[in-house]
């Protein structure tokens, strides 16, 4: 597991690329990024027009960017207080490796004494009615990139202003909405690595680099 802190989207996406290349070649062990951005939008590869209702100029006067992105999955947003996690690792299946995902952050999810579950037709993680946990992923040469987003203590806001995941009316939690406990990411983060590292039968080893903001 590599903990980058905050960092802006285009960087993280270009250290998955490099990874993944890297991974491909057997030059590197799976690794688990975890992280969070800038306020952003990412459009999947399903994105409708519709799913950023206010047009893209309205969202960057609001000082959030919008950038195209190669996962699954259509419109979601990421910001401060989010965590994400970008699992750039070899997989044969990639239904097995999403419910993995899943179960992984449910697992997470529980240790902090939030309640969550899966649903099915729907992709990410849900506590009760509302939607706590998204994921998108994107699988070249049987190496994963993209991965997962928590919400723990960020703004919900930002989600009001588009179709997230292409879900009219849904719903978003976070850990926070849900426990009134601030001060959660660093758990959270730990209880992720270990959910992880179980789901997948993997050795945790740990790291933290820094990435310009």
């Amino acid at each position: 597991m590599t903990q980058l802190g905050l960092v802006p989207y285009t960087e993280g996406i270009e250290l998955q690329e490099r990874l993944r290349d890297r991974r491909q070649a057997d030059e590197v062990p799976d690794t688990l990024l975890l992280l969070e951005h800038h306020p952003v939008y990412t459009k999947g590869r399903r994105t409708e027009r519709a799913d950023l209702p206010m047009g893209e100029e309205w969202y960057l006067a609001q000082g959030i960017e919008v950038h195209a992105s190669d996962r699954g999955g259509r419109v979601t947003y990421h910001g401060p207080g989010q965590l994400v996690g970008y699992p750039v690792m070899k997989v044969r299946s990639v239904r097995d490796y999403v419910c993995a995902l899943e179960r992984a952050v449910v697992a997470a999810l529980g240790a902090l004494g939030v309640k969550a579950d899966c649903r099915d037709g729907l992709t990410g993680v849900w506590a009760g009615e509302a939607k706590i946990g998204s994921i998108g992923v994107h699988v070249s040469r049987g190496v994963t990139t993209h991965g997962f987003a928590v919400n723990v203590d960020n703004d919900l806001q930002p989600f009001d202003y588009v179709v997230p995941c292409g879900i009219e009316n849904v719903r978003m939690t976070s850990v926070y909405k849900e426990t009134g406990a601030t001060g959660r990411m660093p758990a959270f983060r730990e209880a992720v690595a270990n959910a992880l590292a179980e789901a997948f039968a993997l050795e945790r080893v740990d790291a933290v680099a820094a990435v310009s903001a």
